[in-house]
């Protein structure tokens, strides 16, 4: 992989990871293009993760701070609450994180094929809260639950996370402006356990990219990261996934396309 590449790889994931359209889907068509084996890059693909981590936590650092202060209060506050709320959102992705690690990264394999299948499913999803209308309440702990599931649902490299999340909020009615903070925060820390977890049982053998060039993916990735992380909350707040599910289309289509080398 080249600094080039590398910026390419980070904006993508950086942009992708707030906006409902599959960060890790469009990481496997990236390197699909680019002709980089799926397998390798070890450490870039955990550095451009990290920095999209770390980009959150400087968009939503007062939420974050407010929550811990509360938390450390020790009473059933309402900042207690939500981190409740926030761990019961981690019970289905804990599961399936248990359960389905092996058959999900039967997918990580750059199938162009099934990327793009996967691409038009989370269109669908996206499409979902246009037919079904809710009155908006806020996040209760059943709600956290189901949301959860649907984070779960999304292991799949082509099924958007941030997408799942934040159509099933919307579908079952709570607040526009609570369900984009919530869907951001909710996944912090699996997806900081999986990287460690990563890291653990990574494949180094095959890491062929220098610290430079993972420093710029990283460097990217945050930068993009950060201003799609705020762009996407603000997004939200009018409720409108339509042009994030007709992208998906279009990119579901090109994605079978190239499986079917037909481009």
């Amino acid at each position: 992989m080249n600094w080039f590449e590398a910026i390419v790889l980070g904006l993508i994931q950086g942009l992708t990871e707030f906006l409902p359209v599959s960060s890790s889907g469009h990481l496997e068509l990236g390197k699909y293009l680019f002709g980089i084996n799926p397998d390798a890059n070890f450490y870039f693909s955990v550095a451009v993760h990290g920095a999209t981590v770390l980009s959150t936590i400087v968009v939503l650092w007062k939420e974050i701070y407010d929550l811990i202060k509360g938390f450390l209060k020790f009473r059933f506050n309402d900042e207690t609450k939500y981190i409740i709320k926030i761990l019961i959102s981690m019970i289905p992705v804990g599961i399936a994180g248990f359960f389905l690690t092996d058959i999900a990264d039967n997918y990580f394999t750059g199938n162009m094929i099934s990327l793009g299948i996967q691409f038009m499913i989370t269109a669908v999803i996206l499409l979902l809260p246009l037919f079904v209308k809710q009155k908006e309440r806020p996040i209760g702990y059943i709600d956290s639950f189901i949301i959860g599931i649907a984070q779960a649902i999304a292991v799949l490299p082509a099924i958007s996370r941030s997408g799942a999340t934040i159509a099933t909020g919307m579908m079952i009615g709570n607040k526009k402006s609570d369900i984009a903070k919530f869907s951001f925060l909710m996944v912090l820390i699996p997806i900081i356990g999986a990287n460690l977890a990563e890291l653990r049982s990574g494949d180094f053998s095959v890491e062929g990219t220098s610290g430079v060039v993972i420093l710029i993916g990283f460097i990217t990735a945050f930068i993009s990261g950060y201003f799609a992380c705020k762009w996407m909350i603000n997004l939200v707040k009018k409720g409108n996934l339509f042009w994030f599910a007709v992208y998906c289309v279009l990119t579901g289509v090109f994605s079978i396309l190239l499986g079917m080398h037909v481009i």
